[in-house]
Parts: structure tokens; C-alpha cells; sequence
């Protein structure tokens, strides 16, 4: 049973504001392109009253607030943004929640499922309830990652196929598994994130192999890809050619329909990925990337993601 301490932790006392006034956009139409980031990871300072997970660190040295977010998608004139509670946070999500209801435009967020808690599935069907809730979204690492092969899983993949909200993962050199998931639950959009590759992946020479593993997941029409974190993973400055090839094979392999632009902006592990801008990750794929045509910048700048989210 969810506790009261549970409810709003989680956000789900929101859902009384989304009931009484629910947000009434119309369908987006396509006469123009669509700036929409895959992941941005949006948290708070810890307090005493909004502590971290014991032993959290994050990936900036200064927390990533709305206020500081929203002048940067301004700038790199960007639409939208899917917002990601980083693990620091737990399961909780009233931060973005609070963030996408403010801003119902510009935000959506994800949500992290409690998959060591079968029960969880109350909550989450209760999340699903809120337009603001977009998707479930996990990083399959560290002990988590033996939640895939261990059992600990498998309750939620048919859960989550009922409900029809995307998944998105990071499977740290597991996304193959992910084709048998995909495979038995033929309605549950599943959506790699950063190209199926890790920063460890990188650095240990194995980029091709991840990027050929998730190359082998198009096959089936419920998977797509976030083209996302690519300065993080280049050993090049801007326009970071060298992810050139890899690219392509993901568009190629999926097609601009099946494909998700994403920054990752907080994400600041590599020189790189420190100085480049928003903007700079924009102007990556709308002016950088000779291999794509403008219909497929508009798929994949923007379109194909709120398709694929039901977005509107």
C-alpha cells in the first residue's frame, strides 16, 4: 500500500491539480519543425528536507533547475524537453512533474518504476493517469543490471504494455536483451537511449559493438533510438565528425521515423561535452550531418518523438 509520504514523494499528488484543470492542447500540426530534447536530467540541491540517495552524486557541480534549463532551450530554440529525475533522486518525481504542469508546453517528464516492487504497479497506473507523465525511463547499472537476467523484472514488461506508455532504457552493455522484451510484448514502445552506448563503452573501445547491437534491435517496430549524448561519447570538437558513421548506421538501420534527438546536457564527463552549448547540439543535426535530408531532420529534430509519445 502507498503511504501519504509515498503519494507526494512520488507526485502523484498532482494529479488532483491535473483532474481540476486539465491542460487542453490541440494536436501539433507539421507546418513547421519541431525542437523536442529526448533527456534532460533536472534536480535540486539536497536539503535536509530533500535529501539525495545516500551516496549520490550528480553530473554538474551545480544543480540543473527549470530556471536554469529554460534560458538555455531559448537560446538553442528548442521546443520541448522530456525531463528525466536523475537516480539521485530516487523514485521521486514531484520536482519535473511540478515543472511539467507549470510549463505543460515546454515539459513532460518520466518516471522511474520501482521494479523490486511488483506493488509499484499501482503507482504507476495512477501516474499514467497524468498527461505530464510521458513515459517510464531506467538505467539498467550497477546491481540493477542483474534485474534483467535475475527475474526482478519481468513483472512490470507486461504491466507496461497495458498501461502504453513508453520505456526508455540504458542497459550498460545489455540493450540485446532487450530484442526478446521487444519481441514478446509487441505493444510496449521501447526506446534506447544514447544510441545503446555508455561512457565505459567509449573508453573501452567497444562503440562499434554497442552500436551494432542496437543497429540489430530495429527489427522490431515497437524499438527506436535517442540519437542522444553524442559530444559525450566523441574524442573531437565540434561538430564531432567522428560520430559521423555512427550516426548514420542508427538512421539508416531505423529510419529518421524510429529516431529521437536528445542532448543530455548535463552530462559533462568528457571535455567535449563540458564546453558545447545546447545550441551546439541543435545545429549538430540541422546543419552538420550531410547524410540527412530536412525531412529527416524534421523527424528526428522532433516529430517522430511526440509521435512516438503521444505528445500533443
Amino acid at each position: 500500500m502507498i503511504t501519504r509520504r509515498q503519494f507526494h514523494r512520488a507526485g502523484i499528488g498532482a494529479l488532483a491539480v491535473a483532474s481540476s484543470a486539465p491542460v487542453k492542447a490541440a494536436v501539433q500540426p507539421w507546418d513547421r519543425r519541431w525542437i523536442v530534447d529526448s533527456g534532460v536530467h533536472v534536480w535540486k540541491a539536497a536539503t535536509p528536507d530533500r535529501p539525495w540517495v545516500p551516496g549520490a552524486t550528480a553530473h554538474l557541480p551545480q544543480p540543473m533547475t527549470i530556471e536554469r534549463l529554460m534560458p538555455m532551450m531559448d537560446d538553442a530554440g528548442v521546443d520541448r524537453v522530456v525531463l528525466i529525475p536523475p537516480a539521485l533522486e530516487g523514485l521521486r518525481t514531484d520536482y519535473t512533474l511540478e515543472a511539467a504542469l507549470a510549463y505543460p508546453r515546454r515539459f513532460g517528464t518520466t518516471v522511474r518504476p520501482n521494479f523490486q516492487d511488483p506493488g509499484d504497479e499501482l503507482r504507476l497506473r495512477l501516474m499514467a493517469c497524468v498527461p505530464a507523465c510521458l513515459a517510464w525511463r531506467h538505467s539498467f547499472s550497477g546491481a540493477s543490471g542483474a534485474w534483467l537476467t535475475d527475474g526482478t523484472a519481468d513483472w512490470f514488461w507486461p504491466v507496461a504494455e497495458k498501461i502504453g506508455k513508453p520505456v526508455m532504457f540504458l542497459a550498460a552493455g545489455q540493450t540485446v536483451r532487450f530484442g526478446p522484451i521487444a519481441e514478446r510484448y509487441p505493444g510496449l514502445p521501447l526506446i534506447a537511449d544514447h544510441m545503446g552506448v555508455s561512457l565505459a563503452d567509449v573508453k573501452s573501445g567497444r562503440m562499434e559493438q554497442r552500436i551494432s547491437e542496437t543497429v540489430a534491435l530495429a527489427r522490431y517496430p515497437n524499438m527506436s533510438v535517442k540519437l542522444s549524448a553524442a559530444p559525450l561519447y566523441s574524442r573531437e570538437s565540434y561538430p564531432w565528425r567522428d560520430m559521423n558513421t555512427h550516426l548514420k548506421r542508427l538512421v539508416d538501420a531505423f529510419g529518421p521515423e524510429r529516431c529521437h534527438w536528445g542532448t543530455d546536457i548535463t552530462n559533462s564527463k568528457t571535455r567535449t561535452a563540458m564546453f558545447s552549448t545546447m545550441k551546439q547540439r541543435v545545429t549538430h543535426f540541422t546543419q552538420e550531418l550531410p547524410f540527412l535530408s530536412e525531412s529527416d531532420k524534421d523527424w528526428i529534430m522532433g516529430k517522430s518523438l511526440m509521435m512516438k509519445l503521444n505528445w500533443k
